[in-house]
């Protein structure tokens, strides 16, 4: 069974989102959203999210595309979800380079073996968040 892993904020959950969740669920037999933890967004986004991580992860549960939801990391960089999940895919974002540099960087020192893929945008110029949520 192939484990698909995927890492986002999903505030106000939106068709890019769909998308993205689509092409990462084709990926492999198994996905696994981790959604970012209030402090993380604050950190990596510059602002607090709109909805609570409870609210987010029901938003994703909603959808019916992914097989499991669960809440990232609660320190950003420690790879507690990468390490217990143990995906054979991470999917990202075309907007998440930063975190697929940071993520080959740490499978240096790790025993992972992952491979990294980097999804196509739908329609980025309308569904971006910072677009929709302004």
């Amino acid at each position: 069974m192939k484990r698909v892993l995927v890492f986002g904020v999903f505030d106000n959950l939106h068709e890019g989102h769909r998308s993205f969740l689509r092409q990462a669920k084709a990926l492999g037999d198994f996905l696994v959203v981790a959604v970012a933890q209030d402090e993380a967004v604050q950190n990596i986004k510059k602002r607090a999210p709109r909805a609570t991580l409870s609210e987010r992860i029901a938003s994703v549960r909603a959808e019916h595309i992914a097989d499991e939801v669960i809440s990232g990391d609660p320190a950003i960089g420690s790879w507690q979800v990468v390490d217990a999940q143990k995906p054979d895919i991470i999917a990202l974002g075309y907007d998440q380079a930063d975190l697929r540099r940071a993520l080959e960087t740490a499978q240096r020192n790790r025993p992972w073996r992952i491979a990294f893929v980097t999804l196509v945008p739908y329609e980025p110029e309308k569904y971006k968040s910072s677009i929709v949520n302004g």
